[in-house]
């Protein structure tokens, strides 16, 4: 059983940074996909960032290039979302997502292709 545990979640005012760590306990095999997902208020989650542990392939959603950074500790299945130059519109809940299994295929945003979800950590940006 794996379990995420998100941290780094709080409030700061537009323009500041946060950094997110997600640590992932009870499986000591690299995973084959972490990402970030967020949900903003009364809104549906969408996939922000993510990474293939073990092919480096990253993705960013387009609203957060150039501002949001993905990178992980594969030696330790954690991962990391530094995030600058935050907006209000980047205020949500925050998950972490992991998948350790081998798919046929697979898509870093799609939410079925991962198995494990930490708790949310919350992220508010105010103007």
């Amino acid at each position: 059983q794996v379990q995420l545990q998100e941290s780094g979640g709080g409030s700061v005012q537009a323009g500041g940074s946060l950094r997110l760590s997600c640590a992932a306990s009870g499986n000591t095999v690299t995973a084959f996909a972490m990402g970030w997902f967020r949900q903003p208020p009364g809104k549906e989650r969408e996939g922000v960032a993510g990474i293939w542990p073990r092919t480096g392939n990253i993705e960013y959603t387009d609203s957060v290039k150039g501002r949001f950074t993905v990178s992980q500790d594969s030696s330790k299945n954690t991962l990391y979302l530094q995030m600058n130059s935050l907006k209000p519109d980047d205020t949500a809940m925050y998950y972490c997502a992991a998948d350790f299994g081998v798919r046929a295929s697979r898509a870093m945003f799609r939410e079925t292709d991962y198995t494990d979800w930490g708790q949310g950590t919350q992220v508010t940006v105010s103007s």
